[in-house]
C-alpha cells in the first residue's frame, strides 16, 4: 500500500501550449482539501544534438514559455486559495519522464488533456496522457473536462472487478466521497463471454455478491458515504462512461505499471480517458 502520510504533495503538470485551468481548478481543490502543498512543473526536453541546425533558440523560447506559463499559474491558483502559495519547478527532461519520476513522491499527479484519438496520444510529442498513467506510482487524474458539481446529489463512480487494483480504487474512490459529502456508484459491469459455462442469472448474482462484498468493508469506514451497488450488462468502457456523465470523478484501478509508452495500459483505463466527459482518475496497485 502507498505510504500516504509520506506524501504530502500534489503535483501538476503545466503544458504551456494550451489552456491549464481546468487541471489546475481541480489540484488547487484537491489539495486544499486533502491539505497538501501544491507543486506546478513544467518540463523542457532538453537540446537534441542530433538534429540539424541550432537548436538552442528553440529550446530557449520553450524556457520562457514554461517560465510564464507557471507563473501564470501559480498567480491563478493564489487568486481561487488565497492562503495556498504553490511551489514551481522547471526542469529539464522528457515530461512524461520527468512527470512519471515526480509520481514516486507524489500523493497525486494531476494532467490535462487535449483529448487526442488513440493513435494521436500515442504518436504526440507532447503526449503525456498514456505514459505517465501506465508508469506513475501514484493515482493519476486526467482531467479533460469539468467535474458535474451542479448534479444534486453529486457523486462519483468507481469499477469494480474483483481485481486488486480496482480494490485499491474503491478505498481512493471512497475517501473522495467522503471528503466532498458525495454518494458513491460502484459498478461491475457484467460482459457476456461468447460461450456460456454457467446460468447467466447466476453469474449475474455471482458478481453482484462480489461487488457487495468488496464494498463492505469500505461501507464501514466511511458510514457518511451513500453507496449504490450496480452490475449493468454491455461493454465496462461504454457502461462506466455512461454512468459517469453527469459525475465529478470515474475512479478505475490500473494492474502494474507498463513501459514509457503505455501498451500496456488496460483497455478499459485506456478507453476511459478518451470516452470518459469528467475527471477519469487511475489508482495504480503499489
Amino acid at each position: 500500500m502507498m505510504d500516504t502520510d509520506a506524501r504530502r504533495e500534489l503535483v501538476v503538470g503545466i503544458d504551456p501550449a494550451r489552456n491549464r485551468h481546468l487541471e489546475l481548478a481541480w489540484a488547487a481543490d484537491e489539495a486544499h482539501r486533502r491539505r497538501l502543498d501544491l507543486r506546478l512543473v513544467v518540463a523542457v526536453p532538453p537540446e537534441r544534438e542530433w538534429r540539424e541546425g541550432d537548436d538552442r533558440p528553440r529550446r530557449k523560447a520553450m524556457l520562457e514559455a514554461g517560465a510564464d506559463a507557471l507563473r501564470e499559474g501559480a498567480g491563478w491558483v493564489r487568486a481561487r486559495h488565497p492562503q495556498m502559495q504553490p511551489v514551481t519547478e522547471l526542469l529539464d527532461g522528457f515530461p512524461a519522464t520527468v512527470m512519471g519520476g515526480l509520481s514516486a513522491r507524489a500523493r497525486m499527479v494531476v494532467l490535462g488533456s487535449r483529448h487526442l484519438s488513440r493513435t494521436a496520444e500515442y504518436f504526440s510529442a507532447g503526449s503525456l496522457v498514456v505514459p505517465v498513467t501506465a508508469q506513475a506510482r501514484c493515482p493519476v487524474v486526467v482531467v479533460g473536462d469539468a467535474e458535474h458539481i451542479t448534479q444534486q446529489p453529486a457523486y462519483l463512480v468507481v469499477g469494480i472487478d474483483g481485481s486488486e487494483s480496482s480494490k485499491a480504487a474503491l478505498g481512493l474512490a471512497f475517501e473522495e466521497a467522503d471528503l466532498r459529502a458525495a454518494a458513491l456508484r460502484a459498478i461491475s459491469v457484467w460482459q457476456p463471454p461468447v460461450f456460456m459455462l454457467h446460468d447467466e442469472k447466476d453469474a449475474v448474482q455471482a458478481q453482484r455478491r462480489m461487488l457487495s462484498e468488496t464494498t463492505a468493508g469500505w461501507s464501514a469506514r466511511y458510514p457518511g458515504v451513500h453507496v449504490t451497488h450496480e452490475v449493468p450488462t454491455g461493454h465496462p468502457v461504454e457502461e462506466l462512461a455512461g454512468a459517469a456523465e453527469h459525475a465529478l470523478a470515474v475512479v478505475v484501478g490500473r494492474r502494474g505499471r507498463g513501459g514509457y509508452e503505455g501498451m500496456r495500459l488496460g483497455s478499459v483505463v485506456h478507453g476511459l480517458l478518451h470516452r470518459a466527459h469528467c475527471p477519469v482518475i487511475t489508482v495504480p496497485l503499489v
